[in-house]
């Protein structure tokens, strides 16, 4: 699948804005500036009248042509515009199948997809994460999750899904982008009303380019039924005359609270009894607005619920989040006890150790399969002992270099003590880790490995590589960098012979 192509040529739209004497952006052909598009009967504003005994109402969007020349529509592949910046929606692990993360993902190449793997990126709801564009026609990508809607949670979905916008162009700003392409960030499986979903999305922009002096468009981008709604109700936000922004001041009721300002209101004691019918409103509100944000929390999906502290009384009904309290709990515990027991046991053994570091400058752990004795070893006191060493080196990115060099069945740990492992370890292990060498692998090991990490932990398949011999590591590491018993050199000379293998440091 390419970009969009009309006619078996490739229609690439290059959003190169210039600005005339007047100071007004020219917009390049194929993208309709909102200042210059005509409105059709039901949806320009301008021809309908108000009531003509209704008082005329305040204006909540006044005509400015400045902010309507920053605004664009564009139907068609998002990926075919030149822009600086693409909104890509997706999910928390930045890996969601919909229409428009397909064909970025597709556009941007591998490279996109391996980063997000390797450095394992995560999106909160709401929040916004920033990747190059790669392959892509623009230097960045944005992206941003949209929560899910619940109707009896309308108010909680609606302050998350403005947050998405609100983040995206803020972050766009930060990164000096003067065109933005900006994708309907609501999907079809979040169940947000089209036409809720585009006030929201309307009202944030139109309140971002009234404060923002950053110069830039806004290009919203789409198919023709993810656009239907933002065209029709435009006007209501940006409208194209002075007549136009009065009929539309009466077509909005009331001025709608920015979604940014809604606070849940919270009393010292809502069991109290209030003196006033007021104060008894007041808590009534309260308590019915906690509850409500609790049940919302409690409904949304288990990746909402990591936006939630680990503490948070809105967190504790969450078997995820349960879950999560425990195993950072239980690595507490057992980071207390690996700095206050003896451990020179299992240190005297000699099978884990720091040798120096690659030619990123990234500390190398390395792991000698031979040297750990399962059957004369306590794997309670292995697994604190692990712990003692990476806790301080883990903070920042680290490879480990494992030898399975004459190893045997009697040094294979067993799979139960991998997973708890592997689950106690917090997120910055998996995080932080740049790379899983292998060396020396036997067919068991690969095909144990190949299930491991499919399995039991997926977050690091993409860092575990198996090298045939020693000397590989030499492209990632310096000789004077790696430490290793002799019997690891000897073996290897044995089977691949004297310098089998001449890295390429040129590039390093």
């Amino acid at each position: 699948m390419k970009v969009f192509c009309l006619d078996q040529k490739l229609q690439i739209i290059t959003l190169d804005f210039q600005f005339n004497d007047q100071g007004a952006m020219r917009a390049p052909s194929g993208v309709v500036r909102w200042s210059q598009s005509g409105g059709a009967p039901l949806t320009d504003y301008a021809t309908v009248s108000p009531a003509p005994a209704a008082p005329p109402p305040p204006l909540q969007y006044v005509y400015d042509e400045r902010i309507n020349q920053r605004l664009a529509f564009w139907q068609g592949d998002i990926t075919a515009l030149e822009v600086d910046a693409v909104t890509n929606t997706t999910d928390e692990t930045l890996s969601e199948c919909n229409a428009v993360s397909e064909r970025i993902m597709l556009a941007a190449g591998p490279d996109l997809k391996e980063e997000i793997i390797t450095r394992g990126l995560e999106c909160g709801t709401g929040e916004v994460v920033v990747t190059p564009g790669y392959q892509l026609r623009s230097r960045h990508v944005l992206h941003t999750v949209c929560p899910n809607y619940l109707p009896q949670y309308h108010t909680a979905a609606e302050t998350a899904l403005h947050n998405c916008y609100k983040n995206v162009l803020s972050a766009a700003c930060s990164l000096g982008a003067r065109s933005l392409a900006l994708c309907v960030v609501n999907t079809p499986r979040r169940n947000f009303p089209p036409d809720l979903a585009a006030h929201v999305a309307l009202n944030t922009i139109r309140r971002w380019l009234e404060t923002s002096a950053a110069p830039g468009v806004v290009v919203l981008c789409g198919c023709g039924v993810e656009l239907s709604p933002l065209r029709a109700l435009a006007p209501l936000y940006f409208p194209r005359s002075a007549r136009e922004a009065l009929t539309a001041a009466a077509r909005l009721p009331r001025p709608p609270r920015d979604l940014h300002d809604r606070r849940i209101r919270i009393i010292h004691n809502p069991h109290s009894n209030s003196d006033t019918a007021e104060d008894d409103a007041s808590a009534c509100d309260s308590d019915a607005a906690a509850e409500a944000a609790a049940a919302f929390a409690r409904a949304c999906a288990p990746d909402t619920q990591r936006l939630l502290g680990p503490h948070s009384p809105l967190a504790s009904h969450s078997p995820h989040t349960q879950r999560r309290m425990h195993d950072h709990d239980e690595y507490e515990r057992l980071l207390r006890r690996a700095r206050s027991e003896d451990l020179s046991e299992i240190s005297g053994i000699g099978c884990l150790y720091q040798s120096g570091v690659d030619r990123l400058g990234r500390p190398v752990v390395v792991f000698i399969g031979k040297w750990f004795p399962i059957g004369d070893i306590d794997l309670d006191k292995a697994m604190l002992y692990l712990i003692k060493l990476l806790e301080p080196i883990v903070r920042g990115d680290y490879v480990i270099a494992y030898f399975h060099t004459l190893a045997s069945s009697a040094n294979h740990p067993p799979f139960s003590w991998l997973k708890e492992v592997y689950t106690v370890l917090p997120y910055k292990y998996k995080k932080n880790l740049k790379a899983f060498y292998i060396v020396h692998p036997t067919f068991w090991t690969k095909m144990m490995t190949w299930w491991f990490t499919t399995f039991m932990a997926p977050a690091i398949k993409a860092k575990v590589h198996s090298l045939p011999g020693v000397e590989y590591l030499y492209s990632v590491m310096a000789r004077d960098q790696l430490e290793v018993p002799a019997f690891v050199t000897e073996y290897d000379m044995t089977i691949n012979g004297l310098h089998y293998f001449q890295p390429d440091t040129s590039s390093t």
